[in-house]
Order: structure tokens, then sequence, then C-alpha cells
């Protein structure tokens, strides 16, 4: 591994400071160009991630971004600003009407990062529609926030002629670039959903939406185990995933699996999040059906059921526990050993 990395970085890496580090003592310390990706979640390349050197905490997700709206660094140490100022200033409804930002204060935020040209999106806005149309009429205070990835202003126009919300403007694109590089947006659509202090809830408000259509999960909280679903598969490419395949479609056999590995995830994520830090596994619970299916056949698992996997496909790695039975006590090990970098990996 200390080839790769000298081969990537080069023979040395120079501090702030000035003091510089030799690659391969990074490599002696078990720093892995792997362990890299996973944990800052980069899904896409390229990609720029501006970090904290004496905290480790990220400044910024969006460094490409960065670069082209701030040139000449005046902004610089570019760390993360408060949505409320970030998002500052007039706002539009497709009826041509303006309102300050002010009014979104008080309530439930989802940030929208759409386009007219990406099926997907359009497709999700259907839904979303009908979704913000029940939570408003349920009594909750709810908006929604677009922001265009459209390329030019008359397709704006025409998807936001569709939408019940407010938009940042098209002609104003550094405040939506500002609010892209707020939570390193990779991809559209995305749907992230704010308490009305403008903290994050959760970035998987397009999931949540797809699989809860009557709103009565709103806003959205994240469970520590999800089900494995069609609409939610796609959190399988964000890093490693702890799997836990079982042997019924019933729901019961599922909740019982949630509920015994519910308590290593709430530990997990607790302690990644004292760190401010984001948990290095997701959680799931997969049952008999197609997608269970075709994701054993592309990760080419055995047909066991309990099975219990923890699955990297940005690696093609996944590591294998098949015993007769799961108990709290094998996943909490499997998972120790997993974050212990004990654990030999197989080839998807």
């Amino acid at each position: 591994m200390a080839g790769a990395l000298t081969d990537v970085l080069g023979e040395v890496l120079v501090a702030a400071d000035g003091e510089e580090v030799a690659v391969s003592a990074l490599a002696a310390r078990g720093v892995s160009l792997l362990k890299l990706w996973n944990k800052y979640r980069v899904s896409n390349i390229p990609s720029l991630i501006f970090i904290d050197a004496s905290s480790g905490k990220v400044v910024c997700r969006n460094g490409l971004l960065v670069i082209r709206d701030d040139p000449e660094g005046l902004e610089f140490p570019w760390g993360p600003k408060p949505f409320s100022e970030v998002v500052a200033g007039p706002l539009l409804r497709n009826n041509g009407q303006t309102l300050d930002s002010s009014a979104l204060e008080g309530s439930h935020v989802g940030v929208y990062f759409s386009a007219h040209w990406c099926p997907p999106c359009r497709s999700l806005t259907r839904v979303l529609v009908e979704s913000y149309r029940k939570i408003k009429e349920a009594g909750q205070k709810f908006e929604i926030l677009f922001v265009s990835a459209d390329r030019s202003e008359d397709s704006f126009k025409q998807y936001f002629s569709e939408m019940p919300w407010v938009a940042v403007p098209y002609a104003d694109e550094a405040r939506r670039s500002r609010l892209n590089r707020l939570y390193g947006i990779q991809g559209i659509p995305t749907l992230i959903v704010l308490d009305p202090q403008g903290d994050v809830i959760t970035r998987q408000g397009r999931v949540e939406v797809l699989n809860d259509v009557e709103c009565r999960e709103f806003p959205w909280h994240p469970k520590p185990v999800l089900e494995l679903t069609d609409s939610n598969a796609v959190q399988l490419n964000e890093g490693p995933c702890l799997v836990l395949f079982v042997d019924s479609e019933d729901d019961g056999e599922s909740e019982a699996a949630k509920q015994l590995i519910q308590p290593i995830a709430e530990k997990i994520i607790a302690k990644y999040k004292a760190k401010e830090e984001e948990a290095p596994l997701l959680f799931f619970v997969a049952g008999e059906d197609d997608m269970t299916d075709s994701l054993r056949d592309y990760t080419n698992l055995p047909e066991a059921a309990p099975l219990l996997t923890i699955l990297d496909m940005s690696a093609r790695a996944k590591y294998v526990m098949d015993v007769e039975e799961i108990t709290p006590e094998i996943v909490e090990a499997f998972v120790s050993d997993f974050l212990a970098d004990k654990l030999k990996p197989e080839p998807i």
C-alpha cells in the first residue's frame, strides 16, 4: 500500500506548518486510499474535500465548486455557514411573487436540488408535490426550497411552474452554488430536510418521501436500521453497509432482525456523532424479495439465511459471516473486527 500511496500522493506530504510527512509513514500507520474514500463518502470523481488538519473534521465537501466560485480565496477557509446566512435573499413563487428568505424561519425546510432534464427528478417531483400537500394539510409548518440545476432559465421556469413551493431565483447562480457547496451535493435529485433551526435532519429525503407516501413519519428522522427496499438501495453505494439477510418476507422476521442489530447500530452512531463524524457503517435488514435476490446475485453471496455481511460497493469488497444463529454478540464482534481492519475482504 505504501507504493500505491506514493504513486498517487508523491514521496512526501507537506503539512501547513512546513513539516514533511513521508507517505510511507502514513501507510505504515494503516492509512489507505480506500479508507479515505469510505471516510469521506466519496461517490464520484474528481472530488476535492477540504479538511481542518488539526481536528480532521470536514470543512467543505464541494471543493471543486469553491475553487470555481472563489478562485482568489477571498472566503477562505471556506467553512460551513448557517443555512439562514447562505439562503439569505429574495425567493420566488411560480406566480412571480417574491418573498424574503426570512419567511422560512420557524418551519421545517426541504432543500430540493433538481432539474427538468433529469428523469428521476421529474418522477420525484410528482410524488413530492403530493407529499407537500399532505404535510401542509396536516397543519405542519413545512416549506420546500427548489435549487435548480437546469441548463437555462426557460427550462427552470417550465419545471418550476409544476411546483407549489419557493425557489432561489435562477439568475442568482452564486446563491445556488453556495447551497450546493453547503450540503456537498454530488448528484440529483437530492432532498435535504432541515429542522426549524436550520440543522440537517436527513440527507435522504428522496428515499423517505418514496418510502412514506402518506408522510406519517415526517420529518423523517433517520432510523438506525433500515429495511432494504428498491428506493433505498441506492444508499448501498454510499459506503460500507452491514446487511443482515433473513429467510422470510414476513414482517415479524424482519422486525426481529432489526431489533437484534439496532442496539449495536445505535451505539456506533452515537459514538461517531459525539465526535461530529458520520458513522462508518449503514445498517440494513434484507428479506426475501426481488431486490434481495438481485443483490445476492450481484455480490455473489451464498443463499444461506440468516446471513450477516458487510458490503462495500465502492471497494467491490464483501465480508461474510455465515453461521447458523446470529446473536448480538456475533454482530458486535463482526462490526468491531471490521472497524479494526481485522477482517479479510472477499471480492465482489
